[in-house]
């Protein structure tokens, strides 16, 4: 049992060299499917993205999969950001409790930004056509107890991005591991995202007609052919994290969480969170702040609030919401529910 306490530790070695920088180069927004960056859940956005190792809820399946170990109940959840330019990023995931084989979940990830116009050097006002664009995740999870102490968890996700009529597609793997620690209780966690193939872009928006030989009269001067694109990663990120709850009075916790990321597409960086709990987990507010010592960071302060109603026959419902502050871009609100049973 002592091999698999000490799993995630090793874990965190190996890749924290696997993904590191070469020469200092931090290859800013050079992955494919971005949207598997931006954070899930509005309980977790509001604690600044320090979840790895609070995980415990449905939205545990995005954050770190082992998390989904720790419900007692199926779970339900549903969260939908308002990110900026109108771009809407929903989700919707459900786990299932498998009593002593574990946990299984599935999710789904959708961001949208509707129709936009077709322009063109002639038309830089639209052509009257439009197009539209879209990225999608399909998410399978999977986690149970290894020790009294130690989970481990995994999803695995089928990931695609269309604009157009073209797409890229590819397969990505999140491993997770939570450790609770006999140090008064703190529970540290390791999560490796989105580790996968190469996305690169096909379809018909690519097809061109080509002469190869435009020096010779009298040949096929209109062959079918492709634009050759490139292929990226995926947003690889590391992932370890620290949280304790403390009991403050009867009826009231207060959790504080920290989690240290190590991104492929940017530099390293910090998020620092906090949960206050009134009312026997009635009321709750939250409070984090995200990306520090990241370089040219843009986002910061979270704040958010939720309410989780009294048991109704078999049922729990908790309502959540999370404010994000940008630098320059704006701020972005996230809405969800979560529903136990």
């Amino acid at each position: 049992m002592h091999n698999f306490k000490i799993l995630g530790m090793i874990m965190v070695l190996v890749c924290w060299q696997s993904i590191g920088f070469a020469g200092g180069v931090t290859k800013t927004g050079t992955t494919a499917s971005k949207f598997l960056s931006m954070g899930i859940g509005p309980r977790a956005i509001a604690m600044g993205g320090a979840y790895t190792a609070v995980a415990n809820d449905a939205s545990s399946m995005y954050w770190n999969p082992a998390g989904i170990a720790s419900l007692k109940r199926n779970q339900l959840i549903f969260a939908q950001t308002n990110w900026l330019v109108d771009i809407k990023l929903n989700y919707l995931g459900a786990v299932f409790n498998l009593g002593d084989l574990g946990n299984a979940g599935i999710s789904i990830t959708a961001m949208s930004m509707g129709d936009m116009k077709i322009t063109t050097e002639v038309n830089p006002e639209g052509t009257g056509d439009t197009f539209s664009a879209g990225m999608y995740a399909l998410g399978f999870s999977f986690a149970r107890y290894l020790t009294q102490n130690f989970i481990l968890g995994a999803n695995i996700k089928y990931v695609r991005e269309d604009i157009s009529n073209s797409s890229a597609q590819g397969l990505a793997l999140d491993i997770g591991t939570i450790f609770t620690t006999p140090f008064y209780g703190i529970r540290f966690s390791s999560s490796i995202t989105n580790f996968g193939t190469k996305m690169r872009m096909t379809g018909d928006d690519l097809l061109i007609q080509h002469d190869p030989n435009p020096n010779v009269f009298g040949d096929n001067s209109n062959i079918n052919a492709y634009y050759q694109t490139d292929s990226y990663d995926m947003p690889l990120r590391l992932q370890i994290g620290l949280a304790k709850d403390i009991r403050i009075l009867e009826g009231q916790r207060l959790t504080l969480a920290a989690d240290a990321t190590h991104p492929n597409d940017n530099t390293e960086y910090v998020n620092l969170g906090g949960e206050l709990a009134l009312f026997h987990d009635m009321v709750f507010l939250r409070a984090g702040f995200k990306s520090l010592f990241m370089k040219d960071r843009e986002e910061g302060l979270t704040l958010g609030a939720g309410y989780r109603t009294p048991k109704i026959g078999n049922f729990n419902l908790a309502i959540d919401y999370a404010f994000q502050d940008f630098v320059h871009l704006g701020d972005v609100h996230t809405f969800g529910f979560l529903i136990s049973f």
